[in-house]
């Protein structure tokens, strides 16, 4: 708390953006160091996403035809950007709820009692569960390529997809910010957080290819903001099962990605932002 109090008073008064970087990285700071100390949640953070490609990879990788085949090496290349951005967005939850705790515990309060920029607090959090996110997607990457995953385009393709999984990510976060400022516990805050995720991710092409689902559930699945990430993902990857579509996002998936992320990020911080102006604990 005392890193917060001294950073607001040697921010410049009149050159609020630059408090707010600031003040923003304290925030970060201080939760980073609030992760390190709890081990834990970033360990159970990573069996997870582990147990997912495993489980997949082995257990449905033999029955999936993708490209007109059932090898199941070929799903393990096309599972993995799924899975991926599966894992980038269910750290929502988890921001949600360790929002959600902040306010239940009254520190959110002290928080908006200090001279401050008004979106530090928010902005922070979410900064320090992108870097978790990014250390979970490092280790699956790794579990990835023992399992057989293997990427075919060049290292700049390779990273401007995990670009894209961590723009989703942190997009996604400010939805569960959102969450966990409008309920009134943790646990409401995690159960809201991943009521809305499983259609988001499961009718999308993530795990099948949606040009096998029906005609409306298609549309659905091709216009989803998840689908276009794992469609670019999949092209800068040079992994099997691009899904054929008509739609604009599964045509041009990487700026669909980037124009869905952006607009998340920029409707829902001004959403999470305007109502912890509002928020009691």
């Amino acid at each position: 708390m005392s890193a917060v109090t001294d950073t607001a008073r040697v921010a410049a008064p009149g050159n609020p953006l630059g408090q707010s970087v600031r003040d923003s990285l304290v925030i970060a700071k201080r939760n980073l160091i609030r992760m390190s100390r709890i081990p834990e949640m970033v360990i159970f953070g990573l069996i997870q996403p582990i147990m997912f490609v495993v489980l997949f990879s082995y257990v449905f990788g033999g029955s999936m035809n993708i490209g007109g085949t059932t090898d199941s090496s070929v799903y393990r290349e096309f599972l993995m950007a799924g899975i991926f951005a599966q894992t980038v967005t269910f750290a929502t939850a988890g921001a949600g709820a360790g929002i959600a705790d902040d306010m239940h515990k009254g520190l959110i309060d002290r928080f908006r009692s200090l001279p401050m920029a008004r979106g530090a607090v928010l902005t922070g959090r979410t900064l320090a569960d992108l870097v978790q996110t990014a250390l979970t997607l490092f280790v699956l990457a790794m579990v990835a390529l023992l399992v057989g995953w293997r990427t075919h385009t060049n290292i700049g393709e390779v990273l401007g997809a995990f670009g894209l999984l961590l723009l989703l990510g942190y997009a996604f976060t400010w939805v569960g910010a959102l969450i966990g400022l409008s309920v009134r516990t943790p646990e409401a805050a995690t159960s809201g957080g991943l009521i809305w995720l499983f259609p988001v991710t499961f009718i999308s092409n993530a795990f099948v290819d949606s040009s096998r689902m029906t005609p409306w559930l298609q549309h659905v699945a091709d216009w989803n903001p998840f689908s276009a990430t794992v469609q670019a993902c999949r092209v800068l990857f040079g992994n099997p099962g691009v899904s054929p579509s008509d739609a604009w996002p599964m045509q041009h998936p990487v700026w669909a990605s980037l124009i869905y992320s952006i607009l998340i990020i920029v409707i829902f911080r001004t959403l999470a932002v305007r109502k912890y102006r509002s928020a009691t604990a």
